[in-house]
């Protein structure tokens, strides 16, 4: 299939998601009060729930820190780290499989000189270069896309999110622990 065909099909599945949580209403239940209520009301479904909505979420560009956020002033920093690690974990792995289902490897298949060169790190070095990439930016959702659409292994994909993720996670929950606890909001 074309690759620019496939773009289109991943831009046409987004905005069609994006599309419906608006339209439904769902988008607003995407907030740190809602989730904290929901983790606080019952910690199992809450934590499924949580998942749930942080691999959702993750789909429509909403920003990871929210999720997280409300973990730690629902469970604290250490449990709230734990529960993000998974839900952020989870929540990479479905979206990784769901565009690469949608757009295969599309990235690859252009034929670019910039886009060449980048795969060709990426090939030379995945599971660092993923780790790297978590490092920074964490779960955004246009890092994950790329990488599902530039065709990197998923068991590399896997391995560089598993990895990568635990610094920052650590790091935004000692943050937010401290400015809970600053704010006198635990």
């Amino acid at each position: 299939m074309n690759p620019y065909r496939r773009l289109f099909a991943v831009l046409l599945f987004l905005g069609l998601l994006l599309a419906v949580f608006e339209l439904s209403g769902l988008r607003g239940h995407f907030n740190l009060q809602f989730l904290h209520q929901k983790i606080l009301e019952n910690e199992l479904s809450g934590l499924l729930i949580f998942v749930l909505l942080f691999s959702l979420g993750n789909l429509i560009q909403i920003p990871g820190w929210i999720f997280l956020a409300a973990a730690v002033l629902a469970l604290g920093k250490t449990w709230g780290g734990v529960a993000t690690y998974t839900a952020a974990s989870v929540s990479c792995i479905l979206t990784f499989l769901t565009i690469r289902f949608i757009g295969g490897d599309a990235l690859r298949q252009i034929k670019n000189k910039t886009a060449a060169r980048i795969l060709r790190q990426l090939d030379a070095r995945p599971i660092k270069s993923v780790v790297l990439l978590r490092m920074l930016f964490q779960t955004v959702p246009a890092l994950n896309y790329a990488l599902a659409l530039s065709g990197v292994k998923f068991r590399d994909y896997l391995i560089g999110t598993l990895l990568g993720l635990p610094l920052p996670i650590l790091l935004y929950c000692l943050f937010f622990d401290y400015l809970a606890k600053t704010l006198k909001i635990v």
